[in-house]
């Protein structure tokens, strides 16, 4: 079972997610680059049958892409130890599951959002997406108020 959060819990995260969140993001597009650099060398060997081939590129591009890999696993790992749900990467869209009216539902972050302002039914998703009011702040409930 998922941890479930306050608001206030939830929120506290926000700094240590923020950061870890733009690490994986940068280490998402540092392998994208790397990956896209060893397709290249192997689109060419395909053509070229291999001749030309600077075999140290490929051996630093292949590190290259190892090297974020690990540490993009790395910085996901570390974020959903927190408890939290990472939706969208490229986004930087972060879930956190909390108990409204006894029914499970997610706090709802997106990167560059002041702090969470949102909430979502477990099948709704973004586009579902709707204010934490009052009634909200009032009614919900983490793990700790259990």
């Amino acid at each position: 079972m998922a941890r479930r959060f306050t608001l206030q819990e939830a929120e506290s995260l926000l700094p240590e997610i923020e950061g870890e969140l733009r690490e994986a993001i940068s280490l998402k597009s540092e392998f994208e680059a790397a990956e896209g650099a060893v397709q290249s060398i192997t689109q060419r060997v395909i053509m070229l049958g291999g001749v030309l081939i600077d075999r140290e590129e490929v051996q630093r591009q292949r590190e290259r892409r190892d090297r974020a890999a690990a540490g993009l696993k790395a910085a996901i790992e570390k974020i959903q130890e927190s408890g939290c749900i990472i939706k969208d990467l490229d986004i930087g869209l972060v879930d956190f599951t909390t108990l409204f009216r006894g029914q499970e539902v997610y706090l709802c972050w997106k990167l560059g959002e002041p702090g969470i302002r949102f909430w979502h039914g477990m099948n709704e998703g973004f586009a579902g997406r709707k204010p934490i009011d009052e009634e909200f702040r009032a009614l919900h409930r983490g793990d700790a108020a259990n």
